[in-house]
Formats: C-alpha cells, structure tokens, sequence
C-alpha cells in the first residue's frame, strides 16, 4: 500500500513528526491484518470486505493516535491495541484508507461503510462540530488472546458423528457459503439435514478435522460417489449443481453411488472447508492427508474409482485446488463458478507438504 494520508496525519499534528515513510503494511502487516480478518467476518452481516474494512480501520486510528502521542515504535506492531477515546478520522481519510487499491471508492463510499460498521456495533462515531470521530468499540471479544489460542489447539481427524457433528459443520459452511451473495442463503439447518442423510446412505466418505479438547468439529471434508447416471452433471454449468448453498425444495442433481457398484468412476468433493480461525498450513495438511487415506479406504467399496472433481464456490478453495493439481473444466456462463478435475492417481501420488508449500492462505 501506497504511504497513508501522511499529509492528513502531519496537518492535523500541525508538527513535522512525520518524518519516515509510514504504511498500514509496515505498520501492521498484511499477515496479522488477515489474521484478525479471519476471525470477525465470521460475525453476522460481516462480509469479508466490511471486516478488511474495519480491520484496516481499527489500525489507521491507533496509528494516527500513536503520532499524536509521539509514542510510535520502529518495530511493527502485531497485536491491535485499542486507541483510547475517539480518534478524528474524515470520509477523505477512510476513503484513502479502503479504496486506495481500487479502482472505485469515493468518500460517499467511505460514510457508508463507516455507518454500515457503526450498525454493525464494531464502533461509535460522533461530530465535534468540526471533525467526525471514531472510537473502536472495547466490547469486542478477545480477539488477541483468541487467535493465539486457535493457533496452539491440537486437532485431529475423524470420521463425520452425524448426530453431534451435523450443527457445528452444517453453521462452518453456511458461513463459507454466505459471502457469495453477502446475504443469508444457506439455512444451516437445511444443510444438517443433508449431511444426516448423506452419512445414512454412506458415511465412510464423510470426515472432520476435530479439536482434541473438547471434541468440537471445526472442519470437514465430504467425498461422495457419485453414480454413473449423475456424471453428465459434471459437463454442464456448475450453477445447476449447487444444492447446499441454496433454500429451495430442489432435488439433489447428483444420486450417490452404492457400495459395491463397479461403475462408480467419479468422486464429488462436495465439501473441503476449514473454520476460519483454524485456517493454518498444518491444519489444512493434516485434512488433505486424511483425505488421500479415505480415497484409499473407499477403493475397496468402489474398485474403479479414477476421477476428482470439485465445485469452486469459496476463493480460498480455488488455491488450495490449484496448489494440488486441479484443472479448471467447465466455466458457468453466467457466475462466476467452475468446475476442477484431478485424476485419482496423481492426488494419491502427492506429497501433501510440498505441494502446500507454497499456499498462500487469505
């Protein structure tokens, strides 16, 4: 990112106090503002781009209140602190600071965003007469001491409890699932009830990434047969296929194949998604080396199995598939969604670790 409003700042210091280069990143690096990013877009009506937003915020006003108190440190900072009181902050400012990197934005924008995180209860804003003014709400959660923890939990995989894994992996996707449309499309208590179904017709293929204290699922991997009747599906616009990520009495476009059956060829990764407070390197390995053991695993119900394919719907998932091999297939005309295939074999043959070397987690 460009130097941030350092005229803004120094103007309203009314000094030169200002004498280094200072940016956002170098002040707070895109690594821990994608930390803290992870965690509150969770929130509800927190879409990705509020919380960047707010993130991005929160960082600028302490900064700017650091200057002003002449106790700003050469290191950068890698925990957010909460600056004390309203800080002034004008719509040219946070303009700047959210739209610096695009091409659209204006201030109007930027007001809006600002009342829109204000509704969202993140933080106050109030005129002096001269100046608006901005304070970080201090009833946020832990955030810090949060991330640490997620971070240091020990996990382990797992076969899918549909009775006590439903809800918590059925609210993990419906979160993944919502910033398509950034509003509320997939009822978790709908997507419960399909994996309920999918686990009593044939579960081996269902695991969880699990927490070893207290047992909770905290992601999920779904790896279903499909049966030679539903392959066309995979040739056609992904947007057909879409069925957990939407409220509708539609059937499921894919019929699951049966154990035993020999002319099962495709395997449909329908889920592969990891909460975002887990999304780390080693978590994401450990999922994906379970994975290649459960395709051996499902070998022995489904002899002829050969072919991966996979739904991108989440960005995330689009560089975790492509850093293991996948190849785009079959582009939706209409949204911006396709299909990835792999062959089995060469999944199989993979080294996990250095394929994910390289992964760069968002």
């Amino acid at each position: 990112m460009a130097v941030l409003l350092l005229c803004d700042i120094e103007n309203s210091l009314g000094s030169s106090v200002v004498r280094d280069l200072i940016s956002i990143d170098e002040f707070f690096s895109l690594e821990h503002r994608r930390r803290y990013i992870a965690l509150l877009k969770g929130k509800v009506g927190l879409t990705r781009r509020r919380a960047e937003c707010f993130v991005k915020l929160w960082a600028y006003l302490l900064l700017k209140q650091q200057l002003e108190l002449g106790n700003i440190k050469d290191e950068p900072v890698k925990e957010l602190s909460l600056p004390e009181g309203f800080v002034a902050c004008t719509h040219r400012e946070a303009n700047e600071l959210f739209y610096a990197e695009q091409d659209r934005g204006s201030e109007r924008a930027a007001g809006m965003m600002i009342d829109k995180l204000v509704a969202l209860g993140l933080i106050e804003k109030e005129f002096d007469g001269n100046n608006i003014c901005i304070r970080i709400c201090s009833g946020l959660p832990g955030i810090n001491e949060f991330t640490q923890v997620s971070e240091s939990v020990e996990l382990f995989t797992d076969s899918f409890n549909p009775r006590t894994d439903a809800i918590p992996v059925a609210t993990i996707l419906a979160r993944n699932y919502d910033w398509m449309n950034k509003k509320t499309t997939a009822a978790p208590q709908r997507i419960a009830r399909i994996l309920r179904i999918w686990a009593k017709q044939y579960s081996k293929g269902m695991r969880v990434l699990r927490r070893c204290d207290n047992q909770d699922p905290v992601g999920v991997c779904v790896l279903y047969p499909v049966a030679c009747e539903s392959e066309d599906n995979f040739f056609l616009p992904p947007s057909k296929s879409l069925y957990l990520t939407i409220n509708s009495s539609q059937t499921d476009p894919f019929k699951m194949a049966k154990a035993g059956d020999e002319d099962c060829t495709s395997l449909f990764i329908r889920s592969f998604e990891i909460d975002s407070k887990y999304q780390h390197h080693h978590n994401y390995c450990q999922l994906l080396r379970d994975g290649q053991q459960t395709f051996i695993n499902m070998q022995a119900d489904f002899p002829n199995l050969c072919d991966l394919y996979t739904l991108v719907i989440h960005p995330s998932v689009q560089a975790l598939a492509l850093a293991m091999g996948f190849q785009k297939t079959i582009q939706d005309p209409q949204v911006s969604l396709y299909w990835m295939y792999m062959a089995l074999d060469k999944y199989l043959a993979l080294d996990i670790e250095q394929a994910a070397a390289n992964l760069k987690l968002n």
